[in-house]
């Protein structure tokens, strides 16, 4: 029977693809629940108890709609940033920002640079708007500033994504050296820099706000330190014109409500998110050792997570995190050449490390 439709010539042509398997997915087709999920990057330590009744007490008002200026929260960003409301756009998570961005400025044509191995999510909207994607390897694990900067002059690029700290290696440049870096971008040239884990890193590394500058734009979430991964909650600063922008395509009922309420109540505990890093930084202490006492090696990390050097190439990586996960616990790996030889595992309460270090134990003695 002939399709009643007819997609795009550019869908119909993209090949078939999602940027994720989640762990929902893969305990169906294991069978069974995992018994620690530390593989998404995901908050284990929670959301701050505020936060979680102020979201109670707003889903008595469910039925609502948010409102589509999302005043509240853009105003409680913006004092705590000292910048203007103007100067802020909200959507659902950063995929959701990213997403609006690539509908913006990327067309057939268009030339997009980011590093071979970085956030995937990004290459997909690219992909879906027609451009052409440029990839950069990484070097020393971090993304390479001179390569990228090099990529987006010999193309003419109209975008350069990058993660800083990095997604997902845990690596990070200096303030300076990102200052550096979008000075040698072409002059028409926009940095995409995301921030999502900057809560979790060195002050040395996240740069003063410039709102004045409409060469970039950065990208926030409440996904990670916060805790509100489930609740879609991402935001983007730049240049007041630039962010004015995102309001003639944007979707101005894309923010959940009660999730915009929890977002301020999150926000305005300090004391919870002071809580969530120390948890972290223990956390990843324990990691580190676990590797290492295996004779993996552990890279230094400004995230939520810690990346481990297997050793060897990719192949072995993969079976090393393919055993773990048949033991039960929930981890990942970094899909791209160099990094491939590595595998990645998010922060956790004591009881999952535990049960890692079990699972990495018993891998590595089964492929040895």
């Amino acid at each position: 029977m002939a399709r009643p439709y007819h997609l795009r010539k550019l869908v119909e042509e993209l090949p078939a693809t999602v940027p994720f398997v989640g762990p929902e997915a893969q305990e169906r087709n294991r069978g069974a629940p995992f018994l620690a999920r530390i593989g998404a990057n995901e908050c284990l330590f929670g959301v701050s108890p505020k936060a979680v009744a102020a979201m109670a007490e707003a889903g008595k008002e469910i039925w609502k709609y948010g409102d589509p200026e999302g005043h509240d929260l853009r105003h409680a960003l913006a004092a705590y940033h000292g910048i203007a409301p103007a100067n802020i756009v909200l959507a659902n998570g950063i995929d959701g920002l990213l997403g609006i961005t690539a509908r913006m400025f990327v067309e057939p044509g268009v030339h997009v640079v980011t590093s071979d191995g970085a956030y995937p999510t990004f290459n997909f909207h690219i992909a879906g708007c027609g451009g052409t994607l440029h990839k950069v390897r990484y070097r020393d694990d971090r993304e390479d500033l001179d390569g990228l900067a090099a990529k987006a002059n010999e193309t003419g690029a109209r975008l350069v994504y990058l993660s800083n700290p990095d997604n997902p290696m845990g690596t990070w440049w200096k303030a300076s050296d990102m200052a550096a870096f979008l000075d040698a971008l072409p002059e028409a040239c926009l940095l995409l820099l995301d921030e999502a884990y900057c809560d979790y890193a060195p002050a040395e590394a996240i740069p003063a706000i410039d709102i004045s500058d409409p060469r970039l734009l950065r990208f926030r979430t409440f996904s990670k330190a916060y805790g509100m991964a489930g609740a879609r909650v991402g935001y983007c600063i730049g240049e007041a014109g630039l962010i004015a922008a995102f309001e003639k395509i944007r979707d101005h009922y894309c923010m959940n409500r009660t999730a915009e309420i929890g977002a301020i109540a999150a926000l305005a505990d300090r004391e919870w998110l002071a809580n969530v890093i120390a948890q972290t930084e223990a956390a990843k202490t324990r990691i580190a050792e676990i590797a290492r006492s295996h004779n993996l090696g552990a890279i230094a990390s400004a995230t939520n997570f810690v990346t481990i050097d297997c050793g060897r190439d990719s192949a072995y990586a993969r079976k090393v995190m393919e055993g773990v996960l048949e033991r039960g616990v929930f981890i990942r790996m970094p899909g791209a050449e160099p990094l491939s030889r590595c595998i990645r595992v998010t922060a956790g309460f004591p009881g999952d490390l535990d049960r890692f270090e079990q699972a990495l134990a018993e891998t590595l003695q089964a492929l040895s």
